[in-house]
């Protein structure tokens, strides 16, 4: 299951053929995550070979799509998580690493840490052998436009597009992963929930949830756990969990969005209070 972002683009202003490239991108990273479940691989392999494929598709909020902040540049966060093990690895504010999935999941794996930020990330991801890249490569005309736009408003605009995967595997096992490049004219340093644990991405043996929207409530509202708690606290379903903290939590903080999450029989979720998420699923 991926998403491609919440409230990204009114419906009225997509145009067919701009309609067609994000299904397009959508597709292209929907088959490269389900091709690894095919193979045998982990529900981790999946969710990063998606995300991955977002992340490199320019018409989405993370990667070479990257918004710019208040400074012009483009400031990268990412996270993803096993449920079988609740490990977990995430990055945060950085700005040459080509694929920050990549660099998530090499903190959960290669360090003792869960959070990596900033040039430290940088460093650690290139000892181990992450692509670098020079923060040129982010730069998009579209993007760029935006920023030149806030900044003539003076003011941050919503996000246009975290992108955000989760798998169920053949071995039971569930991940879950999300990635963005924040929020357009965003304070330099500025954090959102996407490379937060338990606020943008969440993992167990019950289910695994990504999330998008305005971070800073999905932070306050710890939406992913959340979900995955009520689902074990009160016994219910993962749609029944995620509507109530989406739809009414949620709402009740001011806060726009939506998730994506399956369970371990393999149940799909996509509950957005938001005018739209672009979003897919393959079972």
């Amino acid at each position: 299951v991926i998403h491609g972002g919440a409230g990204t683009m009114a419906k009225a202003s997509l145009t067919p053929e701009k309609e067609k490239e994000y299904k397009a991108g959508l597709s292209i990273a929907l088959i490269a995550g389900f091709e690894k479940l095919k193979e045998g691989k982990s529900a981790l392999d999946a969710v990063e070979a998606s995300i991955k494929a977002l992340e490199d598709c320019p018409l989405f909020n993370a990667g070479k799509g990257a918004v710019f902040n208040a400074e012009g540049k483009n400031e990268l966060d990412a996270s993803i998580m096993d449920g079988s093990t609740q490990k977990a690895g995430s990055v945060a504010c950085v700005t040459t690493i080509k694929n920050p999935i990549l660099a998530a999941r090499a903190v959960m794996e290669k360090s003792e840490h869960v959070m990596m930020i900033s040039t430290g990330a940088e460093q650690f991801s290139q000892k181990v052998g992450i692509e670098q890249v020079d923060p040129s490569y982010f730069y998009t005309e579209q993007r760029y436009k935006s920023y030149l736009e806030a900044k003539e408003e003076q003011q941050k605009k919503k996000p246009l597009g975290t992108v955000g995967a989760v798998a169920l595997d053949k071995y039971g096992n569930i991940a879950a992963g999300t990635s963005t490049g924040g929020m357009t004219y965003k304070k330099y340093g500025r954090v959102g929930d996407s490379p937060i644990i338990g606020a943008g991405t969440y993992a167990n043996k019950l289910c695994g949830v990504s999330a998008t929207g305005d971070g800073e409530y999905f932070i306050r509202a710890v939406v992913a756990h959340d979900i995955a708690a009520r689902m074990e606290y009160k016994n219910i379903s993962l749609e029944e969990a995620a509507k109530e903290v989406v739809l009414k939590k949620l709402i009740d903080l001011g806060g726009e969005g939506g998730i994506i999450g399956v369970d371990k029989l393999g149940n799909v979720s996509q509950v957005f209070n938001s005018e739209g998420m672009y979003r897919g699923y393959i079972k």
